[in-house]
């Protein structure tokens, strides 16, 4: 379907259920690529499914974690996916291949990953409980500063082009970052009312524009304009654009996210599978799409390109779209529906070759028309894939992934591993198949502060040195 073709001037939202994506397996978090062609699900037993979202079919499997996966992000050419794991295990997979080419170990459990959106050489991490890390791919990570106050509860995030980046922490302190030098370029604390502070869960961008939105704990979402924040400079007072909150429910938000051309904003209830969509430039609330009562809502995620969402609950993938209705008008313009049956007058030179009627004039304009030149064979890049710094498509850019066809009835002695061999060959000529590369694996040593260790069923190991008694029998 050309993008070109779609309506621009309708409303860029979701309306209705669209459908279910079943993994099999439990979903617990997605990410779609730069095209929105395919859809990344990260499951509960550690499964990674990529389906193509076009047909909606799964188009890979890769077993990637052995605990559940909790965050996902694509590469800028979508050739590469990062995932992380509550094992503790961030790892960079070959989309075609589905190999996995390096493995990052933490000794703490990650919150979030996320690709540099300009580099696939780098990436963010956001451990639990220890300042945010930039990594390379060789290994090498630096630790991002924290603010004065030392609180290590922090969550952080690139820009749209990865020319900074975003820390927000508990108290609600953010700081911007240059990613090169780790050099501090701005800060701000978002206050509640004239004294006290709150944490910050998530800060998310924008595709378009310079936007970018905080969730907070006090159940508000601000939206600011990222070139005002870099003005204010320092301890800045940045106003927000739009404060966005539910004040009938007073609703917790799980999971934020901006449409696809940045002038909506989705942002999925902790209480229940409910999404709530506004207008950024106005404010004002436009669709509440409620799903199955009592699901909790795990994710959300909305389409780069169609007003298209993608939600998560109970381990089902739900999507969200329009109303599509047929109308054929806009392909012809003097189509029309009949009800029955209309008898047609033929007009006297409408079906010949050639008008005899028609006069000079008319005659010389329809010659200068049949030789003008139609070039079919340039591709003019579409404006919703490029971005407003590029003057065109990323030609390396891996949209599709091949589906191997299913055989319904295999010949005796077939398989669907081995290669298929010419006649000219026989199988003892044949070299045997190559061996996978094994990936590379990094030890990533951080200081942590020492906590309270929560216990497999629910207690806490309260045991310290020096100051508790010794289990077991006592000493003589």
């Amino acid at each position: 379907m050309n993008l070109e073709l779609l309506e621009s001037f309708g409303q860029n939202y979701p309306e209705e259920f669209d459908g279910a994506l079943d993994s099999i397996s439990l979903a617990a978090t997605c990410a779609f690529n730069r095209r929105g062609t395919l859809l990344a699900v990260g499951c509960n037993d550690g499964r990674i499914f990529i389906w193509d979202f076009l047909t909606r079919g799964i188009a890979k499997s890769i077993s990637a974690h052995v605990f559940p996966v909790c965050s996902l992000s694509w590469s800028r050419n979508c050739k590469k996916l990062l995932s992380a794991s509550t094992d503790h295990n961030v790892c960079i997979w070959d989309v075609l291949s589905g190999e996995c080419e390096q493995r990052y170990r933490f000794p703490t459990a990650i919150l979030r990953v996320q690709f540099d959106p300009r580099n696939d050489k780098r990436f963010l991490v956001c451990p639990m409980r220890h300042a945010a890390l930039l990594v390379d791919t060789d290994g090498d990570h630096k630790i991002l500063p924290i603010d004065d106050d030392g609180d290590i509860n922090v969550i952080a995030s690139f820009d749209r082009r990865g020319d900074h980046v975003y820390t927000g922490n508990a108290k609600g302190k953010i700081l911007i970052l240059d990613p090169h030098t780790l050099a501090l370029k701005a800060s701000f604390k978002i206050t509640v009312g004239t004294s006290s502070t709150t944490g910050i869960k998530s800060i998310e961008f924008a595709r378009r524009g310079d936007c970018f939105l905080v969730n907070t704990s006090d159940r508000v979402i601000r939206v600011y304009d990222s070139r005002t924040v870099l003005r204010s400079g320092l301890n800045g007072e940045p106003e927000p654009i739009q404060k966005l909150q539910d004040l009938v429910n007073k609703t917790t938000w799980k999971k934020c996210c901006f449409s696809g051309d940045g002038e909506y904003i989705c942002a999925g209830s902790a209480r229940q599978h409910a999404l709530y969509i506004w207008e950024k430039s106005i404010g004002n609330l436009v669709k509440i799409l409620h799903g199955t009562k009592g699901e909790l809502l795990l994710d959300v995620v909305w389409h780069p390109v169609r007003p298209i969402i993608a939600s998560i609950s109970a381990g089902v993938v739900s999507i969200w779209a329009q109303n599509q209705v047929e109308n054929w008008s806009a392909f012809a313009p003097d189509f029309k529906e009949l009800d029955e049956n209309v008898e047609y007058e033929e007009r006297e030179s409408e079906f010949d070759v050639e008008d005899e009627d028609r006069s000079v004039d008319q005659a010389g304009e329809s010659k200068d028309d049949e030789e003008v030149e139609v070039d079919v064979t340039t591709c003019e890049a579409v404006a919703a894939f490029c971005s407003s710094d590029e003057e065109g498509e990323d030609e390396n850019m891996l949209s599709f992934l091949p589906i191997a066809p299913e055989i319904e009835d295999p010949e005796d002695g077939w398989a669907a591993t081995q290669e298929t061999v010419t006649p000219s060959e026989t199988p003892e000529v044949t070299e045997p198949a190559a061996k996978r590369p094994k990936s590379k694996t990094y030890e990533i040593s951080l200081k942590l502060t020492p906590t309270e260790h929560t216990l497999p069923f629910g207690g806490k190991n309260k045991q310290t040195a020096g100051n508790k008694k010794v289990a077991g029998r006592p000493r003589k």
